[in-house]
């Protein structure tokens, strides 16, 4: 009987549905890319809905901090290949979740720098939502 890996009792740690617990760090590295061509075509959704598509960002480097070395050697030219789109069609910002909680979970931009950028090309919503919570 074989036991899981480290990035599996991450993610069932985490809560994560099955269906991305089976994907491991693999499949997560695939969701980002979608996310990230998501924002270079122009991010339709919500505020909240970006929030949850860093917070994805955020899983991802807890996963590599976790995943065998042969796990984030898999995944590393995809990532960072996302990584720096996603940073080309973004734009620096104050933390999208606030400072009161950047304080409290310790966040800092160099280090968690998918929390502090925003689309360059938002939608209507995530538009409005910026300007309403002083991110834009």
């Amino acid at each position: 009987m074989s036991t899981p890996d480290a990035v599996v009792r991450l993610l069932q740690a985490r809560g994560c549905p099955p269906h991305v617990v089976e994907a491991g760090l693999d499949g997560l590295v695939d969701l980002w890319s979608e996310i990230v061509g998501s924002i270079e075509g122009g991010y339709a959704l919500t505020l909240d809905d970006y929030q949850n598509d860093m917070d994805l960002r955020d899983l991802i480097a807890a996963a590599m901090d976790v995943a065998s070395p042969d796990a984030r050697a898999a995944v590393t030219k995809r990532l960072t290949s996302a990584d720096a789109r996603c940073l080309a069609h973004t734009t620096p910002t104050g933390c999208l979740w606030g400072d009161d909680i950047a304080a409290e979970e310790g966040l800092d931009a160099s280090r968690e720098w998918w929390y502090y950028r925003r689309p360059t090309r938002p939608g209507e919503a995530l538009a409005d939502d910026l300007v309403a919570w002083g991110l834009a």
